[in-house]
């Protein structure tokens, strides 16, 4: 592990927009003898607005001043009102795909992971197939097929509460043909990342690439978003988008959706696993 990895942190801040934020939260830093190598804020109107940063500081032998840090800054944090965070850069965040029966989003997040290029531990894969099986486990990942019928739903989501627990950081919906329940939700709120093509609402129901091709679209794309109990209607992590033209049939809109859904699910989780992404109401706030 590098040095800089090791004793780095990362900070997420938001607040009531106000004088002196940053030079209170740079003076707190400094007077620790930490060094700040990355900032990033935003607000969203100074007068009366809310406003958001992301820091990143090395701070030497931080594993064992960690806590002390936190308690202090908190001081800091209560008088300016501030909802924040405060994790280790060395800290890997564990998180746990849910997948069904189709393996493009699953398979993308296990190459960036093997690849290094992804900054967190797989901590397993839960199915309501046995399909993803034979491809996961050669990565050496746990992998749980729990079947979901409708009159076994309610059992499946204890069992899969059972086996996700509390270690985990996250959960991917890479391509999970399932409604998750409300208590699931609230249980990992703004925790749960979804991806979906980006047709919604306009064509809902069965067969959405047919629908789009039978109208003639022009622009297809997906989204990746936090799951929240309105269906597919979470904060918006990340989208893109691919012009298609006339000459597509929907075998082509199919592949080229799960091509830009395999990249804009990647870089959502990896978005979240390097805490650069604040939650404020329905929207999100994305340092990258």
């Amino acid at each position: 592990m590098a040095l800089e990895s090791k004793n780095r942190a990362r900070m997420l801040i938001s607040c009531p927009d106000q004088p002196g934020i940053v030079a209170a939260v740079s003076q707190f830093l400094f007077d620790y003898g930490a060094n700040i190598v990355q900032s990033d804020q935003y607000t969203m109107d100074p007068e009366g607005g809310m406003f958001f940063i992301r820091i990143e500081f090395d701070l030497e032998d931080l594993a064992n001043r960690v806590e002390q840090l936190r308690a202090d800054f908190s001081v800091i944090a209560g008088k300016l009102s501030m909802e924040w965070s405060l994790s280790l850069a060395s800290q890997k965040k564990r998180i746990a795909i849910f997948v069904s029966k189709e393996d493009h989003a699953l398979l993308e997040l296990l190459w960036h992971w093997r690849a290094g290029d992804l900054n967190a531990d797989i901590a397993m894969v839960i199915s309501n197939h046995p399909d993803m099986q034979s491809l996961v486990e050669p990565f050496g990942i746990p992998y749980y097929h729990i079947p979901v019928t409708a009159d076994t739903k309610a059992e499946a989501e204890r069992r899969q509460l059972e086996v996700v627990g509390d270690n985990v950081d996250a959960i991917v919906l890479a391509r999970y043909m399932q409604i998750v329940s409300p208590s699931f939700i609230k249980h990992y709120a703004n925790r749960i990342i979804n991806i979906h093509h980006s047709f919604l609402p306009a064509f809902i129901g069965g067969k959405p690439y047919a629908q789009a091709h039978n109208r003639g679209v022009k622009i297809i794309g997906a989204t990746a978003h936090y799951v929240t109990e309105e269906l597919d209607g979470g904060p918006i992590i990340e989208q893109d988008v691919q012009r298609v033209s006339h000459r597509d049939n929907v075998e082509d809109l199919k592949r080229i959706g799960r091509h830009i859904e395999r990249i804009v699910l990647a870089r959502a989780v990896a978005w979240h696993v390097e805490d650069r992404i604040i939650v404020h109401n329905n929207k999100t706030v994305v340092f990258n």
